[in-house]
């Protein structure tokens, strides 16, 4: 509400240019006035909102017919008439007991018909009266009076100091506001009457209609003088007051408006440019922010941030980061899911169709989905596929995701070292970004993805943190219902992610996170599966990938067990994909040269592509030599078949171990040696042997390193083989742990080892017999051609393993009472 000292629109009417123009009173006039009476009888006309002072020219709207009616009626005779205020500003028709008691006589001096109905009246005040008694309240009101008769008083020279004091207040009020027009300093410095200058004053200050009729019902003029003067002083106070904070306001509005035109000109610049301003920017993420659908917690912090935003200078580089920082929690599907479809018999025929084999595997994948169907909960242990590369751990996750017609996301963790991979950065670093699994979870854009964990066992760990510890969160199913990471500052739900892990080996994870998760060993394929498999996937996929149709190149199954023995040796299928892969480019660049070839690709077709084969397919060595074994070991790759060679030269009975040999393979051959001596009796060796004759143990591939406890019964048997000279049964392998009294303890990696021991042409396998349940895996038309021994004891092992009869050329290591030199031993 806008604040004016004076208030000289009723003064405006005689003054502008439309009217005619009343002068101001002079002393003479004034005297003129006074010398006036004041008639016993005058009708009254009320004022609702104003107070008409003697001498002063004021224009009133008359609207009520009463008012009417009296000024058509005086204005016909002397045009005289009463002007009271009303008590009630309120009261549309008001009495003789709701008027003030002080009024003016008022001449009419002009009465004008307005443009729209109105009828304007100007009057000019005269003196004051004082009402007596009502004579007629219609058609208008009537009433005696007397004249108001004033105190009289000396001007001496403080009356005048503050009339004076009273003018250069009102001449510095009229300067301080721009609403008072300047006509009105030059009326007030033209009044010569003292009266007339507080009455002309009184009647145009900025003061309420009460104290307004106070300044007419008070007699003295020197009363009247000091009250104009506190009114004045406190208006002048006030207005200075205003001016002050207008000209603060002014300025901090200037360098808002500066602000503005150089935002606006950036602004236009920007679409000139084809950006977008930061205005439009803000808009549109306020707009997406209203579709959302997120929890209140969520919705509050993102209106927080993006008020923060709007706070920021667009040129300041704060204002990308958190432009990035609120797009991203608008891009994270918070409460946005994919409809899952339960339909098992589905999911089985999906998982059957992209892998061949993996029984096991599938089973417990739809038992997985199945508690999933009936509990609608994701809250069961983190499965972690185990096995070797290129059986197809991967591509199980993405099935899963097809059979559930969920998103899917891949992270590889191998060589991940910084906990804020997994965690985030905060927002406080340079170039902060959020974790991975959150970037995962941004892209999949559904709560609820199947997520692969891949090389979960190649997570490493430096100064920069464990990322192993920050992933005990992630696949913890009572805690991953709050992740929080670091860059995001919200508890996001993880508790829909089917968490899927892959590992080639669990030796390398930290236990407390191993213990989170449930461990699927996914073993090798045998030849049969493999020759399926590429049947059915590798093959199709290397014709397409080539460009070439079915009835270009074909590969009958013997061609295919060929690439298999032949080319590779692992427990996927990954290389033998890349071989495939091989002969089918050797038939396109046949096509493409227009050369002579054959669609169904032979044998001699394969080593012409190919080369010449890189493995041998017998791999099985006789045993037409004392102390060799064949054994059966466990690789990252899948299994392999290695001997042991144990072989006899006189000495003083010393044990050398060859072959890069660990630590618990050097054990093995201890123990083995160690039981060997005790119990030579029952192997029928004199136990002076161990006294004259050297032992050296020897594992093949030098150069490849070996450890872990399977060799433990392939050293034992090659040793009895070498002290006894006993020839071992042949195509026979064997793989178990032994201990000092003989016991034969059961291995891992049972079936790659089988597959290693089919590949080599072995007939017959020794296994420790707690190994059984392992072997009961494997579908019998894959090892129908083998023969297995399960055995408790070593003695056991001897017995199934060596024959009675001596190989050809033995040493003869019998010991004569008179032994003989040992340059005619005969060996």
């Amino acid at each position: 509400m806008s604040f004016d000292p004076f208030d000289f629109n009723s003064a405006l009417p005689v003054i502008n240019e439309d009217s005619e123009f009343f002068p101001l009173m002079s002393t003479e006039d004034e005297e003129e006035m006074n010398n006036q009476q004041v008639p016993e009888v005058l009708s009254i006309l009320p004022l609702r909102n104003t107070v008409l002072f003697p001498g002063v020219v004021i224009p009133i709207t008359v609207g009520r017919d009463k008012s009417i009616k009296l000024i058509r009626d005086v204005n016909k005779g002397d045009r005289i008439i009463g002007v009271v205020a009303q008590q009630d500003v309120s009261v549309e028709d008001p009495t003789f007991n709701q008027l003030h008691q002080v009024g003016t006589t008022a001449l009419i001096i002009k009465m004008l018909q307005m443009p729209d109905g109105n009828t304007t009246v100007i009057l000019q005040g005269k003196k004051r009266f004082v009402l007596k008694e009502e004579l007629q309240n219609d058609p208008y009101l009537k009433a005696s009076v007397e004249p108001f008769h004033e105190t009289a008083f000396n001007e001496d020279k403080e009356f005048k100091a503050m009339v004076s004091s009273i003018k250069d207040m009102a001449m510095s009020i009229i300067q301080l506001s721009p609403n008072i027009p300047s006509e009105a300093g030059i009326a007030i410095r033209n009044i010569e009457s003292t009266s007339f200058l507080i009455n002309f004053i009184s009647s145009n200050m900025n003061a309420d209609m009460a104290a307004k009729q106070l300044l007419l019902e008070t007699a003295s003029l020197r009363d009247r003088a000091k009250m104009v003067l506190e009114h004045l002083t406190t208006d002048l106070q006030m207005l200075e007051l205003k001016n002050q904070i207008q000209t603060k306001v002014r300025t901090d509005l200037d360098k808002q408006q500066r602000d503005y035109f150089l935002n606006q000109q950036l602004k236009t610049i920007q679409e000139e440019l084809g950006g977008t301003s930061p205005d439009l920017e803000i808009e549109n993420l306020r707009n997406r922010g209203a579709k959302k659908k997120w929890s209140k917690e969520v919705a509050s912090h993102f209106n927080k941030e993006l008020e923060k935003l709007q706070r920021i200078n667009p040129a300041a580089a704060d204002y990308s980061v958190q432009i990035n920082y609120l797009e991203l929690l608008l891009d994270l599907p918070w409460d946005e899911f994919t409809k899952d479809n339960f339909d098992l018999q589905r999911a089985q025929k999906v998982l059957d169709k992209d892998h061949f084999g993996l029984d096991k595997v599938k089973q417990r994948i739809i038992e997985y989905l199945a508690v999933l169907k009936l509990k609608h909960d994701m809250k069961a242990p983190i499965l972690c596929l185990v096995g070797p590369p290129g059986v197809g751990k991967t591509s199980l996750g993405k099935s899963i995701a097809k059979a559930l017609g969920r998103k899917y996301v891949r992270m590889a963790l191998g060589g991940v070292r910084d906990e804020a991979e997994i965690r985030g950065h905060r927002k406080t670093y340079i170039g902060a970004m959020p974790g991975r699994i959150i970037q995962s979870i941004k892209k999949a854009g559904a709560a609820n993805p199947v997520f692969i964990l891949d090389e979960i066992d190649k997570v490493g760990n430096d100064f920069r943190g464990d990322p192993s510890s920050a992933l005990l969160e992630v696949l913890d199913p009572e805690q991953n219902s709050s992740f929080y990471d670091h860059y995001v500052e919200l508890d996001f739900d993880l508790s829909n992610v089917m968490f899927i892990a892959t590992a080639n080996s669990l030796s390398t994870i930290q236990p407390a996170l191993l213990d989170r998760m449930e461990i699927i060993e996914v073993n090798g394929y045998t030849i049969e599966e493999k020759i399926e498999i590429a049947k059915q996937h590798l093959l199709p996929k290397q014709r397409e990938a080539h460009g070439l149709k079915s009835k270009n190149v074909m590969i009958k199954n013997d061609v295919m067990e060929k690439i298999i023995e032949d080319y590779t040796r692992e427990s996927g299928v990954r290389a033998l994909e890349k071989k495939v892969g091989s002969v089918v480019r050797g038939i396109a660049k046949s096509i493409a040269l227009e050369e002579e070839y054959s669609s169904n690709v032979s044998k001699k077709d394969v080593e012409k592509i190919l080369g010449a084969p890189l493995y041998d397919k017998d791999l099985y060595e006789g045993n037409e030599v004392a102390g060799v074994v064949t054994g059966l070991a466990w690789t990252q790759v899948g299994g392999d078949i290695l001997f042991i060679e144990a072989s006899l030269s006189p000495g003083k009975g010393r044990l050398t171990l060859t072959g890069s040999l660990g630590d618990v393979m050097k054990e093995s051959a201890t123990i083995a040696l160690a039981y060997l001596r005790a119990h030579a009796s029952y192997f029928d060796i004199d136990p002076r042997l161990f006294e004259l004759w050297d032992v050296h143990i020897h594992v093949p591939a030098g150069a490849t390193p070996k450890d872990g406890p399977s060799a433990g019964i392939t050293m034992l048997t090659a040793l009895t083989s070498a002290f006894t000279q006993r020839q071992v049964k042949p195509h026979l392998a064997m793989t178990g742990e032994i201990t000092l009294r003989g016991r034969v303890l059961p291995v891992g990696g049972i079936k790659e080892k089988i597959l290693a021991a089919k590949r080599a042409n072995i007939k017959e396998i020794i296994l420790c017999q707690s190994n059984r349940k392992d072997i009961l895996e494997i579908k019998e038309d894959y090892i129908k051609e083998l023969a297995f021994h399960y055995v408790k004891d070593m003695r056991e092992v001897i017995n199934l393993a060596l024959l009675d009869q001596k190989v050809p050329d033995a040493l003869d290591l019998t010991i004569k009472k008179e032994p003989k030199p040992v340059n005619e031993l005969n060996y």
